[in-house]
């Protein structure tokens, strides 16, 4: 049996951003990153469907060896373009740690509309695009599961702190 990869998602980042993929981050890392610091086994991602980004991301993924998680490795796969332009979820697992891709997840807007309204935070010297609060409310709230409604709670709060900053009434 292989062993659990040692998780780090800022090389994870690291190799998106330095492959030119157009992504933005949701999920856990995206609630660390918006609201408050908690566990997280992956790095979850949307990314764009452009053609020329899905050929970056597979060259990504295969560059980190990326493979099918809790799939046998005897399994042959791929993670490049041809591949991904046949998901809309994929769940990989590389030396570097879990990552999940989301072409369309629940509650999400558009890919674009998700992007324009993400904040651009940095991430071990990268700057990378974080789904917005609002958005990542939307998608926690259609995804219910118990760690989805802590989560909404911490965005809430998060939401809230920030109003409260930028309308001078901290």
């Amino acid at each position: 049996m292989a062993s659990q990869p040692d998780y780090h998602p800022a090389a994870l980042v690291q190799a998106l951003v330095d492959g030119g993929v157009d992504f933005v981050i949701i999920g856990g890392v995206a609630v660390v990153l918006q609201a408050m610091p908690r566990f997280t086994k992956d790095l979850d991602i949307c990314y764009s469907t452009a053609p020329d980004n899905i050929d970056a991301l597979g060259t990504v993924l295969v560059g980190l060896t990326a493979r099918l998680r809790g799939i046998p490795e005897t399994v042959l796969f791929v993670p490049d373009g041809r591949a991904l332009r046949q998901t809309q979820i994929l769940c990989l697992t590389a030396p570097a740690g879990d990552i999940d891709l989301l072409v369309d997840p629940d509650g999400a807007p558009s890919y674009n509309t998700l992007r324009e309204r993400a904040s651009v935070m940095e991430l071990s010297g990268r700057r990378v695009r974080v789904a917005s609060i609002e958005d990542m409310l939307a998608m926690k709230r259609a995804a219910g599961r118990p760690q989805d409604l802590a989560d909404i709670e911490s965005l809430e709060v998060a939401r809230e702190l920030g109003r409260a900053d930028t309308d001078g009434s901290s």
